[in-house]
């Protein structure tokens, strides 16, 4: 299923979404260290500022995502709706957590992080459900032999070989 926010036919989406999941959790793990033992107020201060590059980036990462979103047949649309609503409030979150911050770092704040974070994964969830369930923006390539992954009880190969149609694998060996 294609995307209309691509780059090659890359999705821009999800090379963005990196971005201020890595900042916001870089910004909690600073919160964290802060908290629990380092004096250096460089730890609040860079907690700070990773914490707005997350807002951000998200933000910029919304674009082509809303993007993507409106573009996707009705029975996709229900779980990125979830998915985009999960963002925005994980955003508004981040927001508040930046003024709850305005006279220093204290518990509410971290607990503004710990649950934003706790709904990250929710949000990874769901957009992993719309990629590797849903299949959207995967698209196989041309005379590939595509192989699902069936469950430890069922598993099958997933090397390159199994990838490739059965004239192409002889040629491996």
């Amino acid at each position: 299923m294609h995307t209309p926010a691509s780059i090659a036919k890359h999705p821009i989406h999800p090379m963005i979404v990196p971005i201020p999941i890595g900042l916001w959790l870089f910004s909690l793990i600073c919160d964290l260290v802060h908290r629990f033992g380092a004096t250096s107020p460089n730890w609040e201060v860079v907690a700070w500022y990773t914490m707005i590059g997350g807002i951000v980036g998200a933000l910029i990462a919304a674009v082509p995502g809303l993007i993507d979103l409106l573009s996707l047949p009705r029975n996709v649309k229900r779980t990125a709706i979830a998915h985009m609503a999960i963002n925005l409030t994980i955003v508004a979150l981040f927001i508040l957590n930046a003024f709850v911050r305005r006279n220093g770092v204290n518990d509410g704040a971290i607990l503004l992080s710990v649950i934003a974070i706790a709904l990250l994964l929710v949000s990874g969830w769901l957009g992993g459900k719309m990629v590797y369930e849903q299949g959207v923006a995967v698209t196989g390539a041309p005379g590939a032999e595509r192989v699902a992954y069936q469950g430890p009880e069922r598993r099958r190969s997933t090397s390159r070989a199994a990838y490739l149609g059965p004239e192409r694998r002889m040629a491996m060996h």
